[in-house]
């Protein structure tokens, strides 16, 4: 609510000039416009206070297909915490607002407050329920060990970014499908602006992500590195990437984010059905080179199978 009261004042700032202008409005007039301005957004502020805005006590903002967001939803639902997930369409919020996915809002009180980045989320949330649910969040455990994995994992992630928009961006229909515009969680209004400004996105996912040859062939050089390195750990026979029996967040980075290649059954926790991508609909490049991965590095290509088989639920 809070948010929809400050997106009408800021309306009104922009047309503000217009409005003056269009009317023919004294200076005196002009400057009562703006003390008035100014007082209503101190009304906003009082209002957060007198009548706070109803938000759940976790919301994670998203992108239903992101492997980033996967991996903070995942750790989420196997800690068990009640939450809620907006979704919003493809690129919109990154591009637009300056605000990428995921994106954790969390209310004490009546504070609100936002943390993003997957690595901090989990951070927060190890920081938040370790004492409160120890049993519970004990996998989220940050050892020295796993946060140094962890950020080989989410580089690695980047450059699946690469890897998928080399192969789909080309094809509107497939990239807006993967960025939800089928997905009924996604307000239609999203969902129009996605496909009305696709030229203007996919320029801009060029520019961003370098999307070229040459950085495709060093992002899957990263990918393979990545795979190639748990397919040797994986084979003693360990159930845990770094070693032992039980698996932590480290592991579940790992599946969450080479999920987005391999797209196993169980792939967002069923809040990524609408988006996934039909073997049928991919690229033949992109499915030589999933196949070739399956084919190569199988203890990994399994490892990622049974864990979302067994834990993903």
């Amino acid at each position: 609510m809070t948010g929809k009261r400050i997106l009408v004042h800021s309306i009104f700032l922009f047309l503000l000039p217009v409005i003056v202008a269009w009317f023919g409005i004294s200076p005196a007039g002009a400057i009562g416009l703006v003390v008035l301005a100014l007082l209503w957004r101190w009304a906003i502020s009082l209002s957060t206070l007198v009548a706070p805005a109803k938000i759940p006590d976790l919301e994670l903002e998203s992108i239903s297909a992101s492997h980033f967001v996967e991996k903070v939803r995942w750790c989420m639902d196997r800690l068990g915490v009640d939450y809620v997930e907006k979704p919003a369409g493809g690129t919109l919020g990154a591009f637009f607002l300056g605000r990428t996915v995921p994106l954790l809002r969390f209310r004490t009180g009546a504070v609100v407050s936002r943390i993003g980045n997957s690595p901090e989320i989990l951070r927060y949330l190890w920081g938040r329920y370790s004492t409160a649910m120890p049993e519970q969040a004990r996998f989220l455990e940050p050892t020295p060990d796993r946060l140094e994995f962890e950020q080989k994992i989410d580089r690695c992630g980047v450059d699946l970014q690469v890897w998928v928009y080399f192969h789909v961006l080309d094809d509107r229909e497939l990239t807006l499908h993967a960025w939800g515009v089928h997905n009924p969680a996604i307000p239609a209004w999203q969902k129009l602006v996605l496909k009305l400004s696709f030229p203007l996105l996919r320029f801009l996912i060029r520019k961003s992500f370098r999307i070229s040859p040459a950085h495709f062939d060093k992002a899957v050089t990263h990918i393979e590195a990545l795979l190639a390195d748990v397919e040797s750990r994986l084979a003693d026979g360990r159930k845990s990437i770094l070693g032992g029996d039980t698996i932590n967040f480290s592991d579940i980075a790992f599946c969450a984010i080479m999920g987005l290649w391999l797209q196993p059954a169980g792939y967002g926790g069923g809040k990524a059905d609408s988006v996934r991508i039909d073997p049928v609909q991919r690229p033949e490049q992109m499915t030589q080179e999933i196949e070739s991965w399956s084919r190569t590095y199988p203890l990994a290509t399994q490892f990622i199978e049974h864990t979302y088989g067994e834990q993903r639920r």
